[in-house]
């Protein structure tokens, strides 16, 4: 009777540290995706981006202090890091682009203007086709997205 007790005992934890496991291992290398990108735009104080945030394969960071902000989009289609020197940015909106017969979401980009030219630097945040569970992630993208477009605009405005 006690065998089988602590074989089944043996099994459930089996079953649940293998999961904790991966778990902790893919999060650490995220972090250490995240680090590197953040030391790839500021080498020396990659610290200095002090607020960071993650959400649906999107990690946000900004560096307040000296206007840098870069999103990184760990899509497993396309993976990329864009870097954006609030410095030189007048304003910043979010652009959706929505199906022509519904209010369905298929796109939202962060939308750039420079101060200098007025040209516009678009990055894509949210695409309908790279999304795997469709409008779930929709609706809390755009409530991610518009979370953000508040940092980035009161960095700007400082």
């Amino acid at each position: 009777m006690e065998t089988s007790v602590t074989i089944i005992g043996l099994v459930i934890a089996i079953i649940v540290a293998i999961p904790v496991y991966f778990s902790a291992r893919s999060s650490a290398a995220n972090k250490s995706k995240i680090l590197n990108i953040k030391k790839k735009f500021n080498a020396t104080h990659p610290e200095d981006f002090d607020l960071t945030e993650s959400q649906s394969n999107k990690t946000l960071t900004i560096d307040q202090k000296n206007k840098r902000f870069v999103l990184m989009n760990f899509n497993p289609n396309q993976q990329e890091a864009t870097y954006v020197d609030l410095k030189n940015i007048s304003s910043c909106k979010l652009v959706l682009t929505t199906d022509g017969n519904s209010d369905t979401i298929m796109k939202i980009d962060f939308e750039f203007q420079e101060k200098e030219n007025s040209k516009k630097i678009t990055i894509p945040f949210y695409d309908f086709d790279d999304d795997r569970i469709k409008q779930i992630s929709a609706y809390q993208d755009h409530i991610f997205a518009k979370k953000w477009l508040k940092i980035i605009q009161d960095s700007i405005s400082r």
